[in-house]
């Protein structure tokens, strides 16, 4: 006679719930903001419900979930400002202005990417 001890469940395996650091969620969300990338699958590879996915993208969003690279402040405005009349700037299209604490970094026309990159990793 079998008891209720001794009889075993056969099913669906048990699904335990993982912690994850941050590192590991964020990790799981920036895989999710690639080109073509999908939500659902990515969960599905690792193992975590696409909700939850949908959640820590929000926290990320937020800044919550600590950040890889450090990013400055953007502001982009279509407007002249009233300060770059006094020193004779005017915003054209392909421009760039970017207030600093020691002054004013003025960039025109086209600008080579990694030049730019180079650039801006200097100021952080």
């Amino acid at each position: 006679m079998d008891t209720p001890s001794q009889l075993q469940q056969v099913g669906a395996p048990v699904r335990k719930n993982r912690w994850r650091t941050k590192a590991e969620r964020r990790a799981i969300v920036e895989e999710t903001l690639l080109p073509d990338a999908s939500v659902s699958r990515v969960a599905r590879r690792h193992d975590v419900n696409a909700n939850q996915v949908f959640h820590w993208r929000q926290l990320y969003r937020e800044g919550r979930l600590g950040t890889t690279t450090n990013f400055l402040p953007v502001r982009v405005t279509n407007e002249q400002r009233e300060a770059a009349q006094e020193s004779d700037f005017i915003a054209q299209p392909g421009s760039m202005e970017i207030k600093l604490s020691k002054g004013t970094l003025r960039i025109f026309g086209n600008v080579e990417v990694t030049a730019l990159r180079t650039v801006i990793e200097c100021l952080i």
